[in-house]
């Protein structure tokens, strides 16, 4: 399969690249390809809107831990006077520092759990964007095999009227019995509700696409038909390397990575809070008992302070304790929960590589099928037209041709959905917006 990389940090373009499609309240009237109608659905989706405010929430508190690595400044300031005694009244100002020189790492794994926390939301944006990017696809090839349905449809009610047609005829010279004309209009009846239920599902077909794009089901949308063709066993991957692509690049497989190391850190720095921290700490301060002193350096009283401290808990309540203890907990939960997941997500890549094969193997047996039921209706409406053949015969070789149509449209599509389901299953649903029939 073509290896197309999915980089998380390349996709915020698609949630508001353009305000225009962002706002609009009708679809687009042009002809659109798969890829136009992802990144139409990618602008205006609010789900990946919000996972993307997410990443930038994570974005902006892994900023913020680096203030763990510079030191803290505050001002102080008051004026006051005693109404007991009738004072002047006193002014102050002042300027404290201080700086943590060491701590046993507690700073580093606290900063390395923002990161990680960071990364983890970045793989769930990613994650957010191909399961929709996905839903999208199945939801492009729904409505095209749905207008295929209702082509095939209308091409079985056009050789139900004409069986209708020459029943008439050959009724009339006296050919057959009035039995033929009843069955070839039952046939004919029969055609005309298939085709009104085809018309039906394409419309749901419409519905369910224009939701997923965010539009009112009720709209029009035209999409086009997708002329690539693939399924050759030289075309995907064999199974070992589309479970070794899954393990680079599938977004739950890193992020529970991410999450694991998150909880790792949460640990360690649990245990180092046990530990003393060693800073450094500085004041400097004004003070004066008159207004006017202010402007006059003279009376002004300055001094300062320099000092080094140590802070160590001694007792909380037990609360560091069972906080450590809590935080060992997460881990090992992070860890088994990881494990789970990537079990999953292997079963996930063999059964989306085991149904794509199938899917092939369903797609050239349905052509078989296809070609056999046109030759099929062909040489038995012509032995029909002769006398060699019944009514019934005819119709049997119509409905058989019907199903055999719709079997290949309901097998090409599915193909196209296989080989989408295998892209998300390894984590690079960009390789699943297959070309678009114009190289793109």
């Amino acid at each position: 399969m073509k290896r197309l990389l999915f980089f998380i940090f390349m996709m915020p373009w698609c949630v508001r690249a353009n305000t225009d499609c962002a706002t609009m309240r009708t679809v687009p009237r042009n002809e659109m390809t798969l890829q136009q109608v992802v990144n139409l659905g990618l602008c205006r989706n609010p789900q990946t809107a919000a996972a993307y405010a997410a990443l930038q929430s994570a974005r902006y508190t892994k900023n913020a831990a680096h203030s763990y690595y510079l030191p803290t400044v505050s001002g102080h300031g008051n004026a006051q006077r005693s109404h007991t005694n009738h004072d002047d009244w006193t002014y102050n100002a002042s300027l404290s520092a201080s700086y943590l020189i060491f701590d046993f790492g507690k700073r580093e794994s606290d900063f390395a759990q923002t990161l990680a926390v960071y990364r983890a939301a970045g793989f769930d944006y990613d994650e957010t964007i191909q399961n929709f990017v996905y839903s999208i696809i199945g939801a492009y090839y729904e409505l095209l095999n749905a207008d295929a349905q209702v082509e095939s449809a209308k091409s079985a009610l056009t050789v139900a009227q004409t069986a209708k047609n020459i029943a008439d005829k050959k009724y009339n010279s006296g050919a057959v019995a009035k039995a033929d004309v009843y069955k070839a209009e039952t046939n004919l009846a029969s055609s005309q509700l298939v085709l009104e239920r085809a018309k039906n599902n394409r419309e749901i077909a419409k519905g369910t696409l224009l939701n997923t794009l965010s539009f009112p089901a009720d709209q029009n949308i035209t999409i086009k038909d997708m002329p690539a063709s693939f399924g050759s066993d030289a075309e995907i991957e064999n199974l070992d390397e589309l479970i070794a692509i899954a393990q680079k690049k599938r977004p739950d497989l890193l992020k529970a990575d991410a999450q694991t190391a998150a909880a790792w850190h949460r640990r360690n720095s649990a245990f180092l809070k046990n530990l003393p921290s060693f800073s450094v700490n500085g004041t400097v301060g004004v003070k004066d008992n008159t207004f006017g002193g202010m402007f006059d350096h003279m009376s002004l009283k300055v001094d300062g302070t320099i000092g080094f401290s140590v802070s160590m808990p001694i007792f909380a309540g037990f609360s560091n304790f069972y906080n450590a203890r809590s935080a060992n907990s997460d881990y090992e939960n992070a860890k088994y929960s990881q494990q789970s997941i990537s079990d999953n997500a292997m079963m996930d890549v063999f059964s989306a590589y085991q149904n794509y094969k199938t899917a092939k193997t369903v797609l050239t047996q349905t052509q078989t099928l296809l070609k056999s039921a046109k030759e099929n209706e062909r040489v038995t409406s012509g032995m029909y037209k002769v006398g060699r053949a019944t009514m019934l015969d005819w119709q049997t070789a119509q409905s058989e041709l019907a199903d055999a149509r719709n079997q290949h449209n309901s097998a090409k599509y599915d193909l196209f959905v296989k080989r989408a389901a295998v892209a998300l299953a390894i984590g690079d649903i960009k390789s699943g917006v297959k070309d678009d029939g114009n190289g793109n």
